[in-house]
């Protein structure tokens, strides 16, 4: 079971839509509970207050909070992906509607929330005991957006 549960705070009420952009992206995608505004509010009564979602078995939830934080870079999710085509599909989708890339394997979604797109390779290239290696592999990272596996291989080998 997991013990600590990140929660977002959506400030405009998309925390359903969100959800459902999240579904379309990732497998095993579910809402696991609804917690829904009764007359007392905050929200109008019957709208969705927060919900548990479950994304590739992580466990989250959602809060409508309102307009009182917005998300930024001091925390940010990160996706690791076994291939240049799962970082693409990743990167492709989450951008869509409004995202933006930002650079070295991080965008932001349509809400706001900081994403990591990173090859399972790139970490044990960095951390290798050749610290040459490792130099060329970090300045070739530095120097790309969406990261892409075949350059970084290519950096690593010298």
């Amino acid at each position: 079971m997991q013990k600590i549960t990140p929660c977002l705070w959506f400030e405009n009420n998309d925390a359903q839509e969100a959800f459902d952009f999240y579904a379309a992206i990732f497998k095993n995608a579910k809402i696991t509970s609804e917690l829904r505004n009764g007359k007392e509010g905050p929200g109008p009564e019957g709208s969705l207050l927060m919900a548990e979602f479950e994304l590739d078995g992580v466990r989250f939830q959602a809060l409508n909070g309102g307009a009182h934080d917005r998300f930024n870079d001091s925390i940010s999710l990160s996706v690791e992906c076994g291939s240049q085509e799962e970082v693409d599909h990743y990167w492709e989708k989450l951008i869509e509607g409004g995202g933006r890339h930002v650079q070295c394997g991080w965008l932001k979604d349509r809400y706001g929330i900081s994403w990591q797109i990173v090859p399972q390779m790139l970490l044990p290239l960095l951390r290798d005991p050749d610290k040459a290696k490792a130099g060329r592999v970090m300045r070739a990272m530095m120097e790309m957006v969406k990261l892409d596996i075949a350059k970084i291989e290519e950096a690593a080998r010298g």
